[in-house]
């Protein structure tokens, strides 16, 4: 919670104030974080990108103008540290694939990987709809996801979300539309409540008719 109005906030950070990063930290560190975090989707990750955002604010804080609201302004900072972040992990992450892959007993240790993976559970399909729309977000393309975490999760208005993203509003609307479409996809192919007892229940009465 800020306790002093924002531009007198603004004015502090931009006089180099370490009283008023502690204020703006407090304030706004929980929105950022949630927003890195549905982005990059590792909690050890998005602490790492949080922090540089709340840096970066006081580093570059004389380029805020109040052309746009100031978390806006915050948002545009952790969306594009967030995406950078994803880009540097799957650029890590084909690196070590690629490493592994020339390594001489790669196959082998991927054959013995695959014999020891345990099968996917039938309770699978009883999980909460918020961990499967969480894993549809990871599906999603890090523009799309962007979009949905913003409007969605942050009630953000479509001239905010295009502020931050610096695309056009028609752009924004677009992404969430196909964005919105495909997470619905997943989550409908995944969650169907009842859906597994009742396979369960006809395959039991398949069982008892071939017997009769």
């Amino acid at each position: 919670m800020i306790s002093r109005p924002e531009r007198q906030l603004i004015a502090a950070l931009k006089k180099r104030d370490e009283d008023a990063f502690t204020e703006l930290v407090t304030a706004y560190q929980q929105r950022v974080f949630n927003v890195v975090y549905r982005i990059v989707g590792d909690r050890e990750e998005s602490e790492d990108v949080a922090q540089e955002v709340f840096v970066a604010v006081f580093k570059y804080i004389d380029s805020f103008r109040g052309e746009s609201k100031f978390s806006t302004w915050i948002y545009r900072i952790a969306s594009n540290r967030a995406l950078n972040r994803v880009k540097y992990l799957k650029r890590r992450s084909y690196k070590k694939h690629q490493d592994f892959e020339d390594t001489p007993d790669a196959t082998l240790q991927a054959s013995g990987t695959q014999n020891t993976m345990a099968q996917p559970d039938e309770h699978a399909l009883g999980n909460e709809l918020h961990t499967i729309i969480n894993a549809g977000l990871a599906t999603l393309s890090e523009e799309h996801r962007t979009v949905v975490v913003l409007r969605d999760v942050e009630d953000m208005s479509y001239t905010e979300i295009a502020e931050a993203l610096e695309v056009a509003e028609g752009t924004v609307k677009s992404r969430l539309y196909r964005a919105r479409a495909a997470l619905k996809d997943y989550v409908a192919t995944r969650y169907a409540p009842g859906a597994a007892s009742a396979k369960k229940k006809n395959a039991g009465l398949t069982d008892t008719a071939s017997k009769s």
